[in-house]
């Protein structure tokens, strides 16, 4: 995906109250930090926010990021602050600046390609344990996903971190980890029938005349 764009205003007041003044007003309190610049606080239209996380997913993409109308600054979203009560309602965003030779460690999706030979014949059920994966690579070439074919994939069979390769970039999980795997159906085991001539309902114990004399006592 080629960078997109994002028009942002600097602001020099900070604060709880400059944050909730921005939201009145249709804006999200954002900042840009990164690449040894100090952080800057910034101001960006609710409506362009909204505009760019629908283009840009769950994936992380370069945004060029325009302050004050000087030339873009390049960038990616690192977190996303929603409103705990209404989650689609954006309460601060966090932007990181990067170079274009200087590589960065990012997250980036795991996308599953096919269906499992153990799922399709076998009834098995495609466990999918890792959805993220961490890259270290340069901006330009931070991919949008990391396909994972599992077409081939039995019961019993699993595809480590180790197996996936990047064109370019380096994957940092630990290679043993499983990324996805394929694991026999559950079965529910129904509870045991009685044997014949025993019944289901609780054995009562009969009191001796010895003990219901010591009850009757208590």
């Amino acid at each position: 995906m080629d960078a997109v764009n994002l028009t942002a205003a600097s602001r020099t007041s900070t604060g709880k109250g400059t944050a909730r003044s921005l939201r009145r007003d249709g804006k999200v309190p954002a900042v840009i930090y990164g690449h040894g610049r100090d952080p800057q606080a910034l101001s960006v239209e609710q409506i362009a926010v909204n505009k760019l996380l629908d283009v840009i997913g769950g994936e992380t993409v370069l945004i060029d990021v325009a302050i004050d109308g000087a030339a873009p600054v390049k960038a990616i979203v690192r977190e996303v602050q929603r409103n705990p009560v209404r989650r689609v309602d954006v309460i601060h965003l966090d932007l990181y600046a990067v170079v274009a030779n200087e590589p960065i460690t990012v997250d980036v999706a795991v996308h599953i390609v096919g269906v499992p030979d153990g799922v399709r014949n076998h009834g098995g059920i495609l466990e999918h344990t890792l959805h993220r994966l961490s890259v270290r690579v340069l901006p330009a070439d931070i991919p949008e996903h990391i396909d994972v074919d599992v077409t081939e994939l039995g019961i019993g069979d699993s595809i480590h971190v180790s197996a996936l390769k990047l064109d370019k970039g380096e994957i940092l999980n630990d290679g043993e980890l499983s990324v996805v795997s394929v694991v026999q159906p559950r079965v529910e085991v129904a509870p045991a029938a009685p044997a014949e001539g025993t019944s289901a309902e609780p054995e009562v114990i009969k009191k001796g005349k010895g003990e219901e004399a010591e009850t009757a006592g208590e």
